[in-house]
């Protein structure tokens, strides 16, 4: 398949966390753990820089992590909003039948055999994934069938 995104979404830095710098990071992986080995792209830090702490709590999906040179409050509130990325080459090519969300940016989203637009984006506001389209509208992903040669999307 070739790509097209070359940078990934995992994170937002939603909060600083403590007086000591650290921060709240809203994961969207697949496991909040997941960051302890994630090398993290970022306009605000280099990646070495970055390092996983702890989970907040046992069943939430935000973590706590430490940027190198944030060492106060005030410094770390300076970064709530900021985007973490990966690269796109350090994920795994996905099964048959699997696929990654970014990869479906720019497919056709096709309604009772009309064209109702092109993907820009996923939302999940915890009732499942929801499709951006380029002309605003959103629509539902459950049980949307993906054919990924013609980079189209099938939704109900």
């Amino acid at each position: 398949m070739t790509q097209t995104t070359k940078h990934i979404l995992v994170g937002k830095i939603v909060a600083a966390q403590g007086i000591h710098g650290d921060v709240r990071v809203q994961t969207f992986t697949a496991s909040p753990l997941d960051f302890k080995n994630l090398e993290i792209i970022c306009d605000k830090f280099s990646a070495p820089d970055f390092k996983f702490v702890r989970l907040l709590n046992p069943t939430s999906s935000v973590i706590v992590a430490h940027i190198k040179g944030i060492d106060d409050r005030t410094n770390a509130e300076k970064l709530r909003g900021t985007e973490l990325f990966i690269s796109r080459d350090a994920l795994p090519e996905p099964d048959d039948g699997e696929y990654y969300q970014a990869d479906l940016i720019g497919f056709a989203v096709v309604r009772n055999g009309e064209k109702i637009g092109t993907v820009t984006g996923f939302q999940n506001f915890g009732a499942g994934d929801i499709i951006e389209l380029e002309n605003g509208d959103m629509v539902s992903f459950v049980g949307a069938n993906v054919d990924i040669p013609t980079k189209t999307i099938y939704v109900k």
